[in-house]
């Protein structure tokens, strides 16, 4: 098989299956040998968390370019188009070499096809294989990888990175890596590799033993918000106190101004230099897609943002009913989510809120009937996401603000409908 363009290898990507029986790395890893361990080419900087790591990524690999590296940025999930999962200087890989690496992946499970006829790969995988290959062909300097899920079983884990960081730790993907956050815990702590240095970020204390021991054990140098590097509140924003450097932000949302921490404090064990100016300017240049993201259009205003658990909800609504109380406006919500989510407790963060439920033309997307039967009485539902965010545009006034928000997905679809309005 040759791809030939971007929408027969997604089409392709998103028919093979999602997990295999087992758990382990052992289809990425022969794979990754077979392209000659593009993983070990380029020094890599590992983040997994709970929240926040899709954020500190972006903000790392927008340190490392101004520090005049070329880099590398492979995150998930995409807001808009594929080619966004695998970055090279802050871009979406082009067309043309997103098919190149593709098909030399292929051609490698072709090969291995020949010794084991079942040979395989998940989706994931697949994308991970694409992104080390790229950044290897490109001689990237860093490259910043986020894991897709937990850590020590996620496909990324296949390289032995510069620095690790786990930004937060809380309850999510419990069927997968769970139930527990002590199972969550313990997951995430596979990221930490032996002598390579970790930071660490909202560590429950309930859990904090689980990750000390592995650090403990691996001899890892360990970096801890509030404890080796500060972030605190001001009147006008935020001051980071990291590496006996100050940083002024403004006043952002106080989830942001952690994940800006985190990269700072693990750009500061990297053989590079910023003054502070230019790392300040770094990070205030820095755009995440689909996380906290104010938009205005057809005279709405809008935030949209991804989270949908409870520790993401918790921060992000008093950020949206702030902007709304500062607009002196309502706050209207539109909220579509999985189906695999904890709809109840993250719905119940919102029941003070005129809320409106939509769906998507998604297999995993919650129709009417997956929600809550009190969810169902209380909140309106539009199954139909075109109509139900007309709805809510038609709603809002000037002053209100529109809060989009229960699943990446969603922001995704509702961005693309913004922009061709």
């Amino acid at each position: 098989m040759k791809f030939r363009t971007v929408n027969e290898l997604t089409a392709y990507l998103y028919h093979l299956p999602r997990l295999h029986e087992k758990s382990d790395l052992t289809y990425v890893k022969r794979v990754l040998k077979a392209l000659g361990d593009p993983q070990d080419k380029v020094k890599c900087c590992h983040i997994t968390g709970t929240n926040g790591k899709g954020s500190t990524a972006y903000y790392l690999n927008n340190l490392l370019q101004k520090a005049g590296q070329q880099t590398g940025l492979f995150v998930s999930p995409f807001i808009i188009r594929f080619n966004e999962r695998i970055q090279l200087n802050g871009q979406a890989i082009a067309d043309e070499d997103l098919l190149e690496v593709a098909n030399e992946v292929e051609a490698a499970v072709g090969h291995l096809r020949e010794e084991e006829a079942d040979f395989a790969l998940v989706t994931f995988e697949y994308e991970v294989a694409m992104a080390f290959l790229f950044f290897a062909k490109q001689k990237c300097d860093y490259a910043v990888i986020e894991v897709g899920i937990g850590a020590e079983h996620d496909k990324t884990n296949v390289m032995t990175p510069v620095v690790s960081l786990i930004t937060t730790i809380g309850l999510d993907h419990e069927q997968i890596i769970g139930p527990t956050l002590a199972d969550i815990a313990k997951e995430k702590s596979g990221i930490i590799k032996p002598a390579v240095p970790v930071i660490l970020g909202d560590i429950p204390a309930s859990v904090k033993g689980i990750v000390e021991e592995k650090i403990t054990k691996s001899a890892s140098p360990s970096y801890w918000l509030g404890r080796d590097f500060q972030v605190k509140e001001e009147k006008a924003g935020y001051k980071l106190a990291v590496a006996g450097q100050n940083y002024q932000l403004p006043a952002w949302p106080r989830p942001e101004a952690k994940d800006a921490a985190m990269a700072l404090a693990a750009f500061a064990l990297l053989p590079l230099t910023l003054s502070e100016k230019a790392a300040e300017a770094a990070l205030t240049q820095t755009t995440v897609p689909g996380r906290y993201q104010r938009l205005e259009k057809a005279g709405c205003s809008f935030l949209l943002d991804g989270a949908h658990n409870v520790q993401a909800g918790s921060e992000l609504l008093p950020y949206a009913r702030r902007l709304a109380k500062d607009k002196d406006g309502r706050l209207l919500v539109l909220a579509g989510m999985m189906k695999d989510k904890d709809l109840s407790d993250f719905l119940t963060l919102l029941k003070n809120e005129k809320v409106t439920l939509t769906s998507l033309a998604y297999p995993r997307a919650a129709k009417k009937a997956d929600f809550p039967a009190w969810v169902q009485e209380k909140f309106a539902y539009e199954g139909d996401l075109g109509q139900a965010l007309n709805q809510v545009m038609a709603e809002a006034g000037d002053r209100d603000l529109i809060l989009v928000t229960g699943s990446f997905y969603l922001v995704s679809a509702v961005l693309q409908f913004l922009q061709s309005a």
